[in-house]
Protein backbone atom coordinates (compact mmCIF):
# COMPACT_ATOMS: atom_id res chain seq x y z
CA UNK A 1 0.00 0.00 0.00
CA UNK A 2 3.28 2.23 0.62
CA UNK A 3 3.74 1.63 -3.13
CA UNK A 4 1.10 2.62 -4.26
CA UNK A 5 0.64 5.52 -2.44
CA UNK A 6 4.01 6.83 -3.41
CA UNK A 7 3.36 5.70 -7.16
CA UNK A 8 0.12 7.63 -7.32
CA UNK A 9 0.77 10.51 -4.85
CA UNK A 10 -0.98 10.33 -2.21
CA UNK A 11 -1.10 9.25 1.23
CA UNK A 12 -1.32 5.27 2.69
CA UNK A 13 -4.42 6.24 4.40
CA UNK A 14 -6.13 6.91 0.79
CA UNK A 15 -5.20 4.00 -0.34
CA UNK A 16 -6.72 2.18 1.77
CA UNK A 17 -9.86 3.94 1.51
CA UNK A 18 -9.91 3.48 -2.20
CA UNK A 19 -9.25 -0.52 -2.08
CA UNK A 20 -12.45 -0.35 0.65
CA UNK A 21 -14.78 1.05 -1.86
CA UNK A 22 -14.89 4.80 0.41
CA UNK A 23 -16.83 7.21 -1.44
CA UNK A 24 -15.39 9.73 0.84
CA UNK A 25 -12.62 9.57 -2.45
CA UNK A 26 -12.75 11.82 -5.34
CA UNK A 27 -13.15 10.22 -8.61
CA UNK A 28 -9.26 12.09 -10.00
CA UNK A 29 -8.06 10.43 -6.68
CA UNK A 30 -9.63 7.11 -6.77
CA UNK A 31 -8.27 6.72 -10.81
CA UNK A 32 -5.08 7.88 -9.98
CA UNK A 33 -4.68 4.85 -7.21
CA UNK A 34 -6.37 2.24 -8.83
CA UNK A 35 -3.90 2.88 -11.86
CA UNK A 36 -1.05 2.65 -9.60
CA UNK A 37 -2.39 -0.44 -8.24
CA UNK A 38 -3.00 -1.82 -11.61
CA UNK A 39 0.52 -0.68 -12.90
CA UNK A 40 2.46 -2.57 -9.33
CA UNK A 41 -0.05 -5.38 -9.66
CA UNK A 42 -1.41 -4.66 -6.43
CA UNK A 43 -4.65 -5.87 -4.78
CA UNK A 44 -5.38 -5.61 -1.07
CA UNK A 45 -4.90 -9.05 0.76
CA UNK A 46 -8.09 -9.65 2.82
CA UNK A 47 -6.99 -11.65 5.42
CA UNK A 48 -3.94 -9.27 6.86
CA UNK A 49 -6.85 -6.36 6.22
CA UNK A 50 -9.00 -8.24 8.30
CA UNK A 51 -6.24 -9.02 11.41
CA UNK A 52 -5.34 -4.95 10.99
CA UNK A 53 -9.09 -4.14 11.43
CA UNK A 54 -9.98 -6.71 13.84
CA UNK A 55 -13.10 -6.90 11.81
CA UNK A 56 -13.24 -9.59 9.14
CA UNK A 57 -14.65 -9.10 5.46
CA UNK A 58 -15.10 -13.26 4.82
CA UNK A 59 -17.69 -15.53 5.29
CA UNK A 60 -16.74 -19.41 5.47
CA UNK A 61 -19.54 -21.52 3.32
CA UNK A 62 -18.88 -25.50 3.67
CA UNK A 63 -20.81 -27.20 0.69
CA UNK A 64 -22.04 -30.72 1.09
CA UNK A 65 -21.60 -31.91 -2.24
CA UNK A 66 -19.91 -30.41 -4.92
CA UNK A 67 -21.90 -32.59 -7.81
CA UNK A 68 -24.96 -31.77 -6.94
CA UNK A 69 -26.46 -28.90 -8.61
CA UNK A 70 -28.72 -27.52 -5.75
CA UNK A 71 -25.59 -26.76 -3.71
CA UNK A 72 -24.67 -24.28 -6.79
CA UNK A 73 -28.14 -22.71 -6.99
CA UNK A 74 -27.77 -21.80 -2.96
CA UNK A 75 -24.41 -20.30 -3.42
CA UNK A 76 -25.70 -18.18 -6.41
CA UNK A 77 -27.91 -17.13 -4.08
CA UNK A 78 -25.41 -16.44 -1.25
CA UNK A 79 -23.02 -14.89 -3.31
CA UNK A 80 -25.18 -12.02 -4.79
CA UNK A 81 -26.14 -11.37 -1.20
CA UNK A 82 -22.63 -11.62 -0.01
CA UNK A 83 -21.53 -9.11 -2.92
CA UNK A 84 -23.85 -6.81 -1.77
CA UNK A 85 -23.30 -6.44 1.36
CA UNK A 86 -19.40 -6.37 0.80
CA UNK A 87 -18.01 -9.70 2.00
CA UNK A 88 -15.91 -12.25 0.37
CA UNK A 89 -17.15 -15.82 0.59
CA UNK A 90 -14.54 -18.77 0.99
CA UNK A 91 -15.68 -22.05 -0.05
CA UNK A 92 -15.14 -26.13 0.67
CA UNK A 93 -16.26 -29.33 1.14
CA UNK A 94 -15.87 -32.57 3.36
CA UNK A 95 -17.65 -34.56 0.56
CA UNK A 96 -20.96 -36.03 2.89
CA UNK A 97 -17.99 -37.23 5.22
CA UNK A 98 -18.26 -36.51 8.85
CA UNK A 99 -14.78 -36.76 9.46
CA UNK A 100 -13.89 -34.89 6.49
CA UNK A 101 -16.44 -32.21 7.22
CA UNK A 102 -15.10 -32.07 10.56
CA UNK A 103 -11.36 -31.08 8.28
CA UNK A 104 -13.16 -28.55 6.79
CA UNK A 105 -14.97 -26.82 9.49
CA UNK A 106 -12.02 -26.52 11.13
CA UNK A 107 -9.82 -25.07 7.48
CA UNK A 108 -12.71 -22.23 7.68
CA UNK A 109 -12.28 -21.51 11.30
CA UNK A 110 -8.36 -21.00 10.64
CA UNK A 111 -9.28 -18.23 8.67
CA UNK A 112 -10.94 -16.29 11.20
CA UNK A 113 -14.49 -15.66 9.24
CA UNK A 114 -17.23 -13.15 10.57
CA UNK A 115 -19.27 -16.16 10.15
CA UNK A 116 -19.86 -19.64 8.69
CA UNK A 117 -22.54 -20.79 6.73
CA UNK A 118 -22.90 -24.56 6.77
CA UNK A 119 -25.10 -26.48 3.93
CA UNK A 120 -26.47 -29.77 4.60
CA UNK A 121 -23.60 -31.03 7.35
CA UNK A 122 -23.58 -34.20 8.34
CA UNK A 123 -20.96 -33.28 11.33
CA UNK A 124 -21.55 -33.93 14.18
CA UNK A 125 -24.27 -31.41 16.86
CA UNK A 126 -21.51 -30.90 19.04
CA UNK A 127 -19.04 -29.87 16.27
CA UNK A 128 -21.65 -27.32 14.68
CA UNK A 129 -21.80 -25.56 18.31
CA UNK A 130 -18.24 -25.78 19.17
CA UNK A 131 -17.68 -23.97 15.77
CA UNK A 132 -20.76 -21.14 17.11
CA UNK A 133 -19.04 -20.42 19.98
CA UNK A 134 -15.77 -18.91 17.84
CA UNK A 135 -18.62 -17.19 15.47
CA UNK A 136 -22.00 -17.46 14.11
CA UNK A 137 -23.46 -20.14 11.87
CA UNK A 138 -26.50 -20.96 10.21
CA UNK A 139 -27.35 -24.13 8.74
CA UNK A 140 -29.41 -24.59 5.25
CA UNK A 141 -31.27 -27.76 5.53
CA UNK A 142 -30.44 -29.21 8.52
CA UNK A 143 -32.17 -28.00 11.76
CA UNK A 144 -30.53 -27.67 15.36
CA UNK A 145 -31.53 -26.56 18.50
CA UNK A 146 -28.75 -24.64 19.48
CA UNK A 147 -29.23 -21.37 20.78
CA UNK A 148 -26.25 -19.74 19.08
CA UNK A 149 -26.98 -21.95 15.89
CA UNK A 150 -29.55 -20.08 12.96
CA UNK A 151 -31.26 -22.77 10.08
CA UNK A 152 -33.02 -22.01 6.77
CA UNK A 153 -35.05 -25.25 6.19
CA UNK A 154 -37.45 -26.46 3.10
CA UNK A 155 -40.67 -27.86 4.80
CA UNK A 156 -39.58 -31.82 3.73
CA UNK A 157 -42.45 -32.95 5.22
CA UNK A 158 -44.70 -31.23 3.38
CA UNK A 159 -42.44 -31.84 0.35
CA UNK A 160 -43.41 -35.37 0.19
CA UNK A 161 -46.68 -35.11 0.96
CA UNK A 162 -47.25 -33.10 -1.94
CA UNK A 163 -45.82 -35.77 -4.11
CA UNK A 164 -47.39 -38.58 -2.61
CA UNK A 165 -50.39 -36.20 -3.04
CA UNK A 166 -49.79 -36.45 -7.09
CA UNK A 167 -48.70 -39.87 -7.24
CA UNK A 168 -51.86 -41.10 -5.35
CA UNK A 169 -54.30 -38.32 -7.89
CA UNK A 170 -52.63 -40.40 -10.48
CA UNK A 171 -53.93 -43.87 -9.61
CA UNK A 172 -50.76 -45.13 -8.05
CA UNK A 173 -51.21 -47.13 -4.79
CA UNK A 174 -47.69 -49.45 -4.67
CA UNK A 175 -45.29 -46.26 -4.17
CA UNK A 176 -41.53 -46.53 -2.49
CA UNK A 177 -39.60 -43.91 -0.90
CA UNK A 178 -35.73 -44.10 -1.74
CA UNK A 179 -34.72 -42.69 1.72
CA UNK A 180 -31.67 -40.55 2.02
CA UNK A 181 -30.39 -42.32 4.81
CA UNK A 182 -28.51 -40.06 7.42
CA UNK A 183 -28.47 -36.44 4.58
CA UNK A 184 -29.59 -33.48 6.07
CA UNK A 185 -33.35 -33.19 5.26
CA UNK A 186 -33.71 -36.69 4.50
CA UNK A 187 -35.64 -37.57 8.08
CA UNK A 188 -38.37 -35.08 7.42
CA UNK A 189 -39.07 -36.24 3.78
CA UNK A 190 -39.24 -39.99 5.12
CA UNK A 191 -41.42 -39.01 8.03
CA UNK A 192 -43.36 -36.68 5.47
CA UNK A 193 -43.86 -39.98 2.89
CA UNK A 194 -44.70 -42.36 5.63
CA UNK A 195 -47.86 -39.77 7.14
CA UNK A 196 -48.81 -38.98 3.62
CA UNK A 197 -49.15 -42.39 2.59
CA UNK A 198 -51.19 -43.74 5.59
CA UNK A 199 -53.13 -40.34 5.32
CA UNK A 200 -54.58 -42.09 1.99
CA UNK A 201 -54.94 -45.25 3.81
CA UNK A 202 -51.51 -46.80 1.56
CA UNK A 203 -48.73 -48.62 3.59
CA UNK A 204 -45.38 -46.87 3.11
CA UNK A 205 -42.11 -48.83 1.69
CA UNK A 206 -39.03 -47.32 2.10
CA UNK A 207 -35.86 -48.18 0.29
CA UNK A 208 -32.62 -47.15 1.92
CA UNK A 209 -30.47 -45.30 -0.34
CA UNK A 210 -28.63 -41.98 0.02
CA UNK A 211 -28.82 -38.72 -1.71
CA UNK A 212 -26.83 -39.93 -4.84
CA UNK A 213 -27.01 -41.20 -8.29
CA UNK A 214 -25.35 -44.91 -7.71
CA UNK A 215 -27.27 -45.05 -4.17
CA UNK A 216 -30.75 -44.93 -6.44
CA UNK A 217 -29.59 -47.35 -9.08
CA UNK A 218 -28.81 -49.66 -6.46
CA UNK A 219 -32.12 -48.77 -4.55
CA UNK A 220 -33.55 -49.97 -7.75
CA UNK A 221 -31.60 -52.96 -8.23
CA UNK A 222 -32.62 -54.27 -4.23
CA UNK A 223 -36.55 -53.42 -5.16
CA UNK A 224 -36.49 -55.94 -8.60
CA UNK A 225 -34.90 -58.71 -6.56
CA UNK A 226 -37.76 -58.23 -3.70
CA UNK A 227 -40.75 -58.14 -5.87
CA UNK A 228 -42.13 -59.73 -9.11
CA UNK A 229 -42.10 -57.34 -12.08
CA UNK A 230 -46.18 -57.61 -11.88
CA UNK A 231 -45.96 -56.40 -7.88
CA UNK A 232 -42.93 -53.74 -8.34
CA UNK A 233 -43.99 -50.30 -6.72
CA UNK A 234 -45.92 -48.32 -9.79
CA UNK A 235 -44.16 -45.13 -8.57
CA UNK A 236 -40.94 -43.90 -6.65
CA UNK A 237 -40.36 -40.54 -4.49
CA UNK A 238 -36.69 -40.20 -4.62
CA UNK A 239 -34.75 -38.39 -2.09
CA UNK A 240 -33.62 -36.18 -4.10
CA UNK A 241 -33.50 -35.22 -8.01
CA UNK A 242 -29.71 -36.72 -7.94
CA UNK A 243 -31.00 -40.31 -6.53
CA UNK A 244 -34.21 -39.80 -8.94
CA UNK A 245 -31.98 -39.75 -12.11
CA UNK A 246 -30.02 -42.64 -10.62
CA UNK A 247 -33.09 -44.72 -10.08
CA UNK A 248 -34.53 -44.25 -13.71
CA UNK A 249 -31.09 -45.33 -15.50
CA UNK A 250 -31.39 -48.75 -13.40
CA UNK A 251 -35.51 -48.62 -14.43
CA UNK A 252 -34.54 -48.11 -17.94
CA UNK A 253 -31.45 -50.90 -18.17
CA UNK A 254 -33.58 -53.33 -16.66
CA UNK A 255 -36.04 -52.80 -19.31
CA UNK A 256 -38.79 -50.56 -17.64
CA UNK A 257 -40.30 -47.42 -19.31
CA UNK A 258 -40.52 -43.99 -17.15
CA UNK A 259 -43.21 -43.22 -16.56
CA UNK A 260 -45.17 -45.95 -18.58
CA UNK A 261 -43.94 -48.70 -16.64
CA UNK A 262 -42.77 -46.85 -12.74
CA UNK A 263 -43.44 -43.45 -12.17
CA UNK A 264 -40.76 -41.37 -10.66
CA UNK A 265 -40.47 -38.01 -8.62
CA UNK A 266 -37.60 -36.42 -7.62
CA UNK A 267 -36.78 -33.60 -4.76
CA UNK A 268 -35.05 -30.35 -5.26
CA UNK A 269 -36.13 -29.20 -8.74
CA UNK A 270 -31.91 -28.67 -9.66
CA UNK A 271 -31.02 -27.70 -13.31
CA UNK A 272 -30.67 -31.28 -14.05
CA UNK A 273 -34.48 -32.35 -13.71
CA UNK A 274 -35.47 -29.85 -15.88
CA UNK A 275 -32.94 -30.82 -19.09
CA UNK A 276 -35.20 -32.37 -21.86
CA UNK A 277 -33.67 -35.41 -21.86
CA UNK A 278 -34.71 -36.30 -18.42
CA UNK A 279 -37.66 -33.71 -17.82
CA UNK A 280 -38.43 -34.72 -13.74
CA UNK A 281 -41.26 -33.89 -11.81
CA UNK A 282 -39.90 -33.26 -8.47
CA UNK A 283 -40.11 -31.36 -5.98
CA UNK A 284 -39.32 -27.24 -5.82
CA UNK A 285 -37.45 -25.86 -2.68
CA UNK A 286 -36.88 -21.86 -3.23
CA UNK A 287 -32.87 -22.91 -3.51
CA UNK A 288 -31.64 -19.18 -4.29
CA UNK A 289 -34.30 -17.96 -1.32
CA UNK A 290 -32.82 -19.97 1.26
CA UNK A 291 -29.33 -18.57 -0.17
CA UNK A 292 -30.58 -15.06 0.96
CA UNK A 293 -32.02 -15.91 4.17
CA UNK A 294 -29.07 -17.51 5.36
CA UNK A 295 -26.91 -14.37 4.21
CA UNK A 296 -29.27 -12.59 5.95
CA UNK A 297 -29.38 -14.31 9.36
CA UNK A 298 -25.53 -14.77 9.57
CA UNK A 299 -25.09 -10.81 8.71
CA UNK A 300 -28.02 -10.03 11.50
CA UNK A 301 -25.69 -11.66 13.76
CA UNK A 302 -22.57 -10.22 12.73
CA UNK A 303 -23.22 -6.93 12.54
CA UNK A 304 -24.91 -7.79 16.52
CA UNK A 305 -28.74 -6.67 15.03
CA UNK A 306 -30.24 -9.99 17.01
CA UNK A 307 -29.23 -12.57 19.59
CA UNK A 308 -32.16 -14.73 19.44
CA UNK A 309 -31.83 -17.83 17.08
CA UNK A 310 -34.30 -17.58 13.73
CA UNK A 311 -36.10 -20.90 12.15
CA UNK A 312 -36.72 -20.40 8.93
CA UNK A 313 -39.05 -22.80 6.83
CA UNK A 314 -39.88 -22.02 3.62
CA UNK A 315 -43.10 -23.74 1.71
CA UNK A 316 -42.07 -26.10 -1.74
CA UNK A 317 -44.20 -26.96 -4.44
CA UNK A 318 -44.89 -29.37 -6.75
CA UNK A 319 -43.05 -29.23 -11.07
CA UNK A 320 -44.98 -31.64 -12.89
CA UNK A 321 -43.04 -32.73 -15.79
CA UNK A 322 -42.53 -36.14 -17.74
CA UNK A 323 -41.40 -38.60 -15.67
CA UNK A 324 -45.17 -39.41 -14.01
CA UNK A 325 -48.09 -40.58 -15.57
CA UNK A 326 -51.35 -42.26 -14.86
CA UNK A 327 -51.17 -45.68 -12.99
CA UNK A 328 -53.47 -47.14 -15.57
CA UNK A 329 -50.42 -46.63 -18.65
CA UNK A 330 -48.31 -49.56 -16.98
CA UNK A 331 -47.91 -52.37 -18.81
CA UNK A 332 -47.35 -55.52 -17.30
CA UNK A 333 -47.37 -54.03 -13.30
CA UNK A 334 -51.06 -52.48 -13.84
CA UNK A 335 -52.21 -50.81 -10.77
Amino acid sequence: MEDVAARAGVSRALVSLVMRGSPKVSAQRREAVLKAADELGYSPHVMARSLASRTSTVLGVMVSDLRNAFFADVVEGLDAAAQAAGFDLILNTGGRVPSRESAALRSLLSFRPAGLILLSPVVPASAIEAAARQCPVVLVSRTSRASGVDTVNDDGQTGSALAVGHLVGLGHRRIAHLDGGGAAGAAARRRGFRQAMRAHGLEPVVVPSEHTDTAGAKAVLELLSAYDRGELPTALVAGNDFNAVGAISALEEHGLRVPDDVSVVGYDNTSLASLRHISLTTVDQPRTELGRLALDALLERVRGERVAPVRHLLHPSLVVRSTTAPAQLRGKARS
